[in-house]
């Protein structure tokens, strides 16, 4: 990982309660746009939800802990499975910290978010930060919380929960001495090579 990146958790956090104060409990003009220009206006922009879709973020997630066990990466399986229920538990305390509510519900930040972060970054941590897969992350990212956003989410809502996912990510990455080579490369790097052999850790 890089070391500038381990300070990320420091600026996102603050980043996600600051806009969780500033929007309150109602909705933005930037909300507003998202709404009008969502669902209602246009149906197929359902078709989004899926990149949130539970059931298909739970078999990635455990697609990278079989790949971590088959590794026999015990620390890397165990943040695979520890991150995204550490997502869904702050999330929960979150919503009802700042009460903010659409349509009957706690939203922000968005769960579906959260959890659809938490699990590409443990995917970039089990399988290396490969350009390819930072793409392909990042545009399943945009994607997902583009569908919430134009969904059952304020649009504010769903930046809240990318700055509380990916902050748990990097906290967590750091915290188990991992990072975007972890699959291969020893835990301090002391080999010099970045995709080394790493299997004692």
């Amino acid at each position: 990982m890089n070391p500038a990146s381990r300070w990320w958790p420091a600026v996102g956090l603050p980043l996600m309660i600051a806009l969780g104060l500033a929007v309150g409990d109602g909705s933005t003009r930037v909300d507003d746009w998202f709404s009008r220009n969502g669902w209602a206006a246009h149906p197929m922009i359902g078709e989004l939800l899926f990149f949130t879709e539970p059931l298909l973020l739970q078999l990635i997630l455990i697609s990278a802990f079989v790949v971590a066990l088959y590794r026999r990466r015990w620390r890397l399986a165990a943040v695979v499975v520890l991150v995204p229920l550490a997502g869904v538990v702050a999330v929960r305390v979150l919503k009802r910290l700042f009460g903010r509510e659409r349509e009957g519900a706690l939203a922000y930040p968005s769960g579906h978010v959260t959890v659809m972060m938490t699990v590409l970054g443990m995917v970039l941590l089990v399988w290396g930060a490969r350009r390819w897969l930072l793409l392909t992350a990042a545009m399943f990212a945009v994607l997902g919380t583009a569908g919430q956003a134009l969904t059952y989410h304020y649009f504010t809502d769903t930046i809240g929960a990318v700055l509380l996912g990916s902050s748990l990510v990097v906290l967590a990455a750091t915290a188990a001495k991992l990072d975007g080579c972890q699959p291969r490369c020893d835990l301090d790097h002391s080999n010099g090579l970045a995709w080394g052999n790493d299997s004692n850790a």
